[in-house]
Parts: C-alpha cells; structure tokens; sequence
C-alpha cells in the first residue's frame, strides 16, 4: 500500500511491532507528519502522541520501552528539534532501552551547504546511538530502517534514522535484486541467549557452593521473576533489587531486602558485607563500594549486554545470556538447600528496618511536612496494578526508602542518567502503556517546574481516552533543589548556596486547578493521610502539593566517616540551613537510634 518513503516508512514501523510513536512536527519532517495524517483513523493508522517539547517525546519512548518490553519510536524535526531529543536518547542508552528515533533534515542538495536548519546530524547522534545513518535514495529506505530497529532491539540501545525533507515525499517502491541494492527483513531477533552447558555447570557449581548467596537483581531480570525467585528458594539466597529493577522482585518477599546504597535498606547492606557468594542478575548496578571487598565473595554475572560485565566487582564467572533463559538452564542443576538461617536473618533485620522507615516518618520537622510521612502514605493505599514514578533527586531517597512495590505493579526511573526530567513523562506513558491501571507519579518541586507543568497539559490532552483516568501526583514541595544540596554538604563539605539551590515557590496546587484538576494542598503533618486518602479515592488526575521540610537528611543505612566531616565541614562554612539541618538530622538520626535499641532487645 505504500507509495511514499514515509508511507513506508510508517508501514514498516508497524511491521515491527510499534503501534505508537511519541513525536513533534516541524518543516523538517512535514512530509512524513502528513503521511501520518493521511493514515490516521485507518487500518494504516499509527497513535501518534505529542507533548509538549521534543526531549519530552523521547524520554517517553524510552519510558514506553521500558514499561512494555516494545521498541520505542520518537519523531522530531531536523535541528534544532532534532537536538531536543539527545537527553531521553541518551536516557535509552544508559539504560539499555530499544529506542528507534526518526529525525528530519533538510533537502539533500542542501546538505553541507551551511543552509538554515542543516547540520550535521550523523555526527550530532554518533555518541548517543548504536546505529545512525541519512536515508538518500527511496531504494535505502527498508534497509536502513530495519537495521535500526534490529540494532536496537539486539543492543538495547538507541538508533536514528534521518530522513531528509524531499527524500520523505520521493516515490517507493519495493527495492530490486540490483548490485548495492539491500533487500532486508521485518524479522525481529531473538535475544534469548542462553551460555554454553559448560559455563552452566559451573554457575550451579558457584551456587550450590555458596552459604550465604546474594542476589542482586536488576531490570535486565524482568520477565523472570519466578525464575529468581525459584534460584533463591533453591540456594537459599537473599535478593537485594537496583533500584530500576525494584519491581521485578514482589515486596513481600521477606528475604528481599530492598535496595543498596545510599538511599538503600541495612539489611542489604548486611548481605553486601557478609555473603559469600553474590549474583549480579541483569544489573550494572555502579555503585562498587556497595559491593563487597574483593576477594570476599564469589562472584557471577549474567547479563545481555556483555560490555558491562565484570565491570564493578571481579567476578570469577561472567555470562553472556538473557538473565530468564540462563535461570531456567541453571535451576536443575541446583541443590535444594535445607538451611534457611541466612533468609531468616535477612527477614529479621528487614522487619527491623521497617519499623525503622515508620518511625522516621513520624518524626515532625519545624519547617514543614516530613516528606517520608508522605510517600509512606501513598504506599499504604497504593491500588492494584499502579505504576509508580520517581525523579533522581530526594524523592529518589522516599522512593527506594518507603515504596513497596507488589506483583503486579510496575516501578521506574531515569538510571544511569539519574535525570530530575523523567518522573512527569514516565508517569503519562504509563497511562498509554496502562490504560486500564492507575498511575502515581512522585516529583520535587525542582524537577515539576522542569518538565512536570508542561506535562499536565499533555495529560488535559489526551485522558479521555484512558478508561482509567486516575493519575496522583505528589509534587515535594520545599523550594529547594534537596538533592544536590546535600550532595554539596555530604560529597564536597560546602554549604548549600541559595544562589543555585532555590526554587522559586509557586501554587502547584491551584496551577492543576487551573487545568481542571484536583489539587489538594498539605502544610502539616496531620493533613497528609486524609490528602492521600482524598487522592485516590478520586477517579481523575490528583495534584497533592506537599509542603515538606527542607532539611530532612537522606541519612543511608550507614553514615560514614567521610560523610559526617563533610556535612559538618559546610555546616562550619556558614550553610543558611545551619540550624534547621543541624536539629532535623539529630532528631532523624534518634529515630533511627530508637529503633536499633528496641531491636537489640528485642522489644516491640
């Protein structure tokens, strides 16, 4: 049916699976928009999604990716909307996600001529994109798009296709068996990759040696969460989730320990420290001091993308294999372990440390709501099948802290990136992803008035076609860039500086009712559960404007020598929070010293 390059283009898009592209127009990629146009409301037709900005479109096709398993497809126009785009690419190549962009570009005869809007696109994209190149005759048109769909599915990585102006309207036909000519196929490729039986056997060998085994169970595991599961069941393993991959292992797991790190539980930290044996499973987790000392454990990885292997600890076994296919070779071979003592520790400091997050959310700050009060009662009541979001700055820290994710909810972020842009366009694609399911989504006030406002409009946009329409978002509002000024104090000793560190305060609550949304407004502590209750009782989209204290510290499961010094280091410095930071931390750090007294003797 094709009779353009972008009707084929379009087609072929479809061939591969994608039935919705994230984009925004521009006379660089007009003849394509209007192919699309021209196919919508037939069985040709491609949704087409379009935010509010570019980098939006292509933190969203990342998102979808991630959320659906799918390549995700953005479309923009040549520079500088092409330009837009390189954040949420770079989003899919650090985060290892499918993302195929079509990118516009003046006529070819302009090409090199230093003409308005021309530039030069392949050199623009080369870093970001594991495959880039111009389509210049119609001839070129399947083969370049099908390598950029393989490419990226095999290397879980970004891949661009250009499509200059004219060649965009230029007729299609179907490519001949000529000399240069490339006749190439629609076939996606199979990524099951299992490793050599020999390697196997020296995985359950590894395993079945092991006392005290760790897993650490990243995002590259979705799909095999009973696989994991069953691997631990077998070995008797405690499992610790990165924080992308949070979701793949269900919260009620009792020997799931959470995360690690910084905004990590203590019990992960425990296995960390005392294992001896530890699994890398779909995870370039890159924290290497949250790994245990070389030469302490035995150490696995098995991963999809072998570049990253071996990267962060020396491991003695490093697998080339998808994490599900690789477990399913791996399971008979195991032993059924008998000894559930190290489980059963982990449980135990887990319940702990639970009651440890619980009291640290009923600390009262003098400067406004205590923040973890907040995503706490979001998780007590957060429905069936939700999607939860979060950005990279604090709220990163009550995410990997609070949330609980269940079977059958989906949890993300920007990674590797740790953007504040993601959590407003992860949390909208979820409601394309989702239709049906609810959608939470969890933002600094820093971040919200980066991406977060615009996205409201795309939501006002497109709802009505949801059949579930309940969207909540929790806007941390403390008028402050938290994150980075406790990175200022904790990593380099400096004070905060308001020069760079103030948000301008601003109504977020009333902003949503001036989209015809529910806005709810919290100032103390005592508002925030019948806020949250408010929330999701509503059908529709929720803006809770929290007003939290600027001071609460993001205090990690241990506070280091050098974490301390450095914090009192920009404290002496003549940090504008001085006293507020001073008497909030004592007053989390007693909570958290309540909480291990009472479980060393062993009191309710």
């Amino acid at each position: 049916m094709s009779t353009t390059v972008s009707d084929f283009v379009i087609d072929r898009i479809k061939a591969w699976g994608v039935s919705r592209v994230f984009g925004y127009p521009g006379d660089g990629i007009g003849a394509f928009d209007g192919a699309l146009g021209k196919a919508d409301g037939s069985e040709r037709e491609l949704e087409y999604v379009r935010p509010t900005h570019e980098e939006i479109a292509a933190l969203m096709a990342t998102a979808h990716a991630k959320f659906t398993g799918e390549v995700g497809v953005c479309v923009a126009t040549s520079s500088p909307g092409a330009f837009h785009l390189l954040n949420g690419l770079y989003d899919a190549q650090m985060d290892n996600q499918p993302v195929v962009a079509i990118v516009g570009q003046q006529g070819l005869a302009s090409i090199g001529t230093f003409t308005q809007q021309e530039s030069n696109l392949e050199r623009v994209f080369a870093d970001v994109a594991c495959y880039v190149e111009t389509v210049a005759t119609p001839d070129a048109v399947q083969v370049v798009v099908d390598t950029a769909f393989r490419t990226a599915m095999l290397r879980k990585q970004p891949a661009v296709v250009v499509l200059p102006h004219d060649v965009q309207a230029m007729a299609y036909e179907a490519p001949a068996a000529e000399h240069w000519v490339s006749r190439s196929s629609d076939a996606a490729p199979s990524t099951r990759i299992v490793p050599p039986q020999d390697e196997i056997a020296r995985f359950a060998e590894i395993l079945n040696a092991g006392e005290r085994v760790s897993l650490i169970v990243g995002a590259g595991a979705r799909g095999a969460t009973d696989l994991v599961l069953a691997v631990a069941e077998k070995t008797g393993a405690g499992i610790i989730t990165a924080l992308r991959g949070k979701d793949v292992v269900p919260s009620d797991v009792p020997y799931h320990t959470q995360q690690v790190g910084l905004l990590g539980s203590r019990p992960s930290l425990t296995q960390v420290k005392e294992c001896d044996t530890i699994v890398l499973l779909g995870s370039n987790y890159p924290y290497g001091e949250y790994l245990p000392a070389s030469g302490q454990a035995r150490g696995v990885q098995v991963d999809i993308k072998p570049e990253q292997m071996g990267l962060r600890y020396p491991t003695e076994l490093n697998l080339w294999g998808d994490v599900g296919a690789t477990l399913e070779a791996v399971l008979p071979l195991l032993r059924d372990k008998q000894d559930t003592a190290w489980q059963d520790k982990l449980a135990d400091q887990m319940r702990e440390w639970e009651a440890e997050m619980d009291r640290q959310a009923e600390v009262a700050y003098d400067d406004g709501v205590n923040p973890r009060r907040v995503i706490r009662a979001v998780n007590q009541r957060l429905p069936e099948g939700v999607t939860v979001t979060c950005d990279a700055g604090t709220t990163a820290d009550w995410y990997g802290h609070h949330i609980r994710l269940r079977r059958g909810m989906h949890g993300d972020m920007s990674g590797r990136l740790a953007t504040m842009l993601a959590a407003m366009p992860y949390a909208v694609t979820a409601k394309f992803a989702f239709p049906d399911a609810p959608a939470v989504c969890t933002i600094g006030d820093g971040a919200f008035q980066m991406l977060g406002m615009n996205e409201l409009i795309t939501v006002k946009k497109y709802m009505a076609q949801w059949p579930n329409q309940q969207l909540v978002i929790v806007v941390m509002h403390n008028d402050d860039l938290g994150q980075v000024s406790w990175e200022m104090r904790t990593e380099d000793g400096n004070p905060m500086w308001s020069g760079s560190q103030d948000v301008e305060t601003m109504d977020y609550a009333g902003y949503a009712e001036l989209l015809g949304f529910t806005g709810i407004a919290v100032h103390r502590d005592d508002e925030v559960e019948a806020a949250v209750e408010r929330a999701f009782a509503n059908p529709g989209v929720t803006l809770i404007d929290a007003y939290v204290s600027r001071n609460v510290p993001p205090l990690p499961p241990h506070i280091t020598a050098e974490y301390a010094v450095n914090t009192a280091k920009s404290l002496l410095k003549g940090d504008p929070a001085e006293l507020g930071v001073i008497k909030d931390s004592a007053k989390a750090m007693a909570a958290e010293a309540v909480e291990r007294v009472k479980g060393a003797l062993g009191r309710d």
